[in-house]
């Protein structure tokens, strides 16, 4: 199975929330930011990050569920929710590590990104004007915070020179 999941660059987010914008007016037709897939987190007031359902392996959000309205879908990865089975009960959100799923106060039962599985782009990733998320595999997410840490510790050493 090739995973992917939406990835934010922070050098690049500039917290403007159009992401969240996208995913809600997408997901629901309206422009509610309760409803959305993906959250803008803003750990402090220069920060921002967008964080969306991050795939985990072994899911702890599905193991949490008690009710088994959650599960992973073979094909991508992705979380489904059987909205017949969720109660609200919320346990899959206090599960997720990366605060990637919410409740919605409409219907009462919770919201995971699905990365848009009818789109070939995500619509968050789409409407992003920086261009900070990308749709990536989690090597190739591995890889780059490997690299962006060496870069950061050559660059505190006094010996980094930028590719060109």
């Amino acid at each position: 199975m090739y995973r992917r999941h939406i990835v934010c660059d922070p050098a690049e987010c500039t917290g403007c929330r159009l992401c969240e914008f996208a995913c809600a007016l997408e997901k629901t037709g309206a422009f509610d930011l309760e409803l959305s897939r993906i959250r803008v987190a803003a750990p402090q007031p220069a920060v921002a990050i967008s964080i969306a359902c991050q795939l985990c392996e072994g899911a702890p959000c599905v193991v949490a569920c008690p009710r088994k309205a959650l599960s992973i879908r073979l094909e991508d990865g992705t979380i489904a929710l059987d909205r017949g089975l969720c109660t609200g009960c919320g346990w899959c959100i206090e599960a997720c590590d990366f605060g990637a799923i919410a409740l919605d106060p409409n219907t009462r039962s919770v919201v995971v990104c699905d990365l848009c599985r009818d789109l070939e782009v995500p619509r968050c990733v789409e409407s992003c004007p920086k261009k900070a998320l990308s749709l990536s595999p989690q090597s190739a997410v591995a890889g780059r915070s490997r690299r962006r840490a060496a870069e950061q510790l050559l660059k505190e050493a006094g010996g980094y020179q930028p590719a060109s």
